[in-house]
């Protein structure tokens, strides 16, 4: 399923957000300021759907120093069916999600793994080769990302120089990454398909 299906399956974005992140983030407690800034969904948004949430039981609502917070009922009834379809999102195949990252420096590489295909063995959920990154622009592009897929990344950023250091010195964490099941996104190195041939000797 893509991301667009589930909106749309959802009524809004804001709302197929909502519940994204509620899912993926199960045993947190969040204010609707922190919804609203790690969805990226406007605060009026977010208030309107938060209402609708806590009436349908979907959200607990608890208040602490005259302050509210909201965290997912466990016992909703639908929670498996629905992480069974935010689990089935293919990240992977949205390659228009991944666009901002390819403005926040050199792309030489991006690799996923992890969240975005449903690894939860795999150390990291993204690997990125970026020369002369634009941190500002680097925020901005991972919170984009993680507004859309609901959960935080972990992320490995190194540059060209870094990665062909590794490459050399057959660097654990990244053979182990290449030996789990990952996707590529953008591959600008040449020499990283030889390496991956030589793992599979």
């Amino acid at each position: 399923m893509s991301l667009a299906l589930f909106d749309t399956l959802f009524g809004s974005k804001a709302r197929a957000r909502t519940l994204r992140f509620f899912v993926l983030n199960p045993e947190t407690e969040f204010s609707s300021a922190d919804i609203a800034e790690k969805t990226l969904v406007s605060r009026k948004d977010i208030a309107r759907e938060i209402l609708r949430l806590v009436k349908m039981r979907f959200l607990l609502e608890k208040t602490r120093k005259g302050k509210k917070f909201y965290i997912l009922n466990q016992d909703f009834p639908f929670n498996p069916e629905l992480h069974s379809l935010v689990s089935k999102l293919n990240v992977e195949a949205q390659s228009q999600i991944f666009r901002k990252l390819k403005t926040v420096g050199e792309v030489k590489l991006i690799l996923i793994s992890g969240l975005f295909i449903n690894y939860p063995k795999s150390k990291v959920d993204m690997i990125l080769v970026v020369n002369n990154e634009n941190p500002t622009k680097l925020r901005h592009a991972i919170a984009h990302l993680e507004a859309e897929v609901g959960k935080e990344i972990r992320y490995f950023l190194m540059n060209a120089e870094d990665l062909h250091y590794r490459l050399n010195m057959l660097d654990r964490f990244f053979k182990e990454f290449l030996e789990g099941p990952y996707e590529e996104v953008v591959n600008k190195i040449p020499e990283l398909k030889r390496f991956i041939a030589g793992l599979k000797k």
